[in-house]
């Protein structure tokens, strides 16, 4: 099995309620004293019993193909648990020798729906990594947050083959922050940092499989109208968004031109969390209908328009993605406290409230 998922959200601390740091079965690759074991890796993990869990295994690629022997074994007296902080795609060695053999789960940061209501505003300020959120202060939480892109920029994207010189990098994320909720222009990116469109789309794809930032597809339905053929980006950690643009604080971050754009994207990774679709696209026309998330789950196709208004109400744009997308239901999340309905198919979902359970009701989930 694989647990996958952004540096620090957690899953060491989750593996090692199943083995200990100490244990001769535990492998952090970050440990130079783990490397040195596994120098000889077939000697090293062949003998192993139980669960074995090797840590920040993109670190050593070479690995799957020593695991896919071992897990081919008769009778195998281990199952190993690899822990990675990249996708499957940065993971080629993994995908081309585990084939059949391995099955990822991507953990995210801290959800609303772990922590309660009453801390959403603080989750959403500050963002779901732990250090993060728990922070003594809203300054402490920011200095951890600093540090994460720094250690993001300098040792995680040179790990995957970044060329960009440092100060290019943070450059091109500061610039990226102002795109949160929108289309990026990759000319207009390209030519302020004097580099390649290519380079540019490469990074925004790097950053992707890093779990820092969401590339959202846009969807194509057969219909009689110019519709939008480029992913809309997204920040995925709203903390680390805020800490790009200079938000420390709820009071910096309720002034700033930018809260809409942030609200958007907290509430769209939480919604991703809770109702695990099959499929996730946002819709857009050029004539001015668009949909923030159209999701797809057990045959069903369900709509979601994120506003952050006192009381939404029916626009056309929701007639429009309700007729041209067969959807079985559109939810309007908002921040207030009374769900309602808006009209047919059309309901009105306080933030606050956990979205599993409307996925469930509408068939998503089992």
């Amino acid at each position: 099995m694989g647990l996958i998922g952004p540096r620090q959200c957690g899953k060491t601390t989750l593996a090692r309620q199943f083995v200990a740091a100490d244990s001769p079965n535990y492998f952090d690759l970050e440990d130079p004293l783990s490397l040195a074991r596994l120098d000889e890796p077939m000697t090293a993990l062949g003998p192993l019993s139980g669960m074995v869990v090797i840590d920040e295994v993109q670190r050593r690629p070479d690995l799957f193909g020593v695991l896919r022997v071992l897990a081919d074994r008769d009778n195998s007296p281990a199952r190993f648990l690899v822990l990675g902080s990249a996708g499957p795609e940065l993971l080629r060695q993994s995908a081309e020798s585990l084939a059949g053999r391995v099955e990822y789960i991507e953990l995210t940061g801290l959800q609303a729906n772990e922590l309660g209501a009453e801390r959403m505003e603080t989750l959403w300020l500050r963002g779901g990594f732990p250090r993060s959120l728990l922070a003594a202060s809203d300054s402490d939480s920011l200095i951890w947050r600093k540090s994460y892109v720094q250690a993001f920029v300098e040792r995680d994207l040179p790990q995957f083959g970044a060329g960009l010189a440092v100060p290019t990098i943070h450059r091109m994320m500061l610039m990226l922050a102002h795109y949160h909720g929108q289309i990026v222009n990759v000319r207009a990116l390209a030519t302020t940092l004097s580099v390649s469109e290519t380079t540019v789309r490469r990074y925004l794809d790097l950053m992707e499989h890093l779990f820092l930032v969401r590339q959202l597809r846009p969807w194509h339905e057969n219909l009689r109208k110019r519709q939008v053929k480029r992913p809309k980006f997204y920040f995925r950690d709203s903390g680390l968004f805020h800490h790009l643009i200079g938000a420390g604080t709820m009071g910096e971050l309720l002034t700033d031109p930018r809260l809409g754009a942030s609200w958007e994207g907290f509430v769209l990774e939480k919604t991703l969390a809770e109702a695990r679709p099959d499929h996730a696209h946002f819709w857009a026309t050029h004539a001015g209908a668009e949909l923030d998330l159209l999701l797809f789950a057990n045959g069903r196709r369900i709509g979601v328009e994120i506003k952050r208004v006192d009381a939404p109400r029916r626009t056309p744009s929701m007639t429009a993605a309700l007729r041209d997308l067969s959807l079985h239901m559109l939810c309007v999340i908002y921040p207030g406290d009374l769900r309602y309905q808006i009209g047919e198919q059309i309901v009105a979902i306080p933030a606050a409230d956990p979205f599993s359970a409307d996925a469930a009701a509408l068939g998503m989930v089992e």
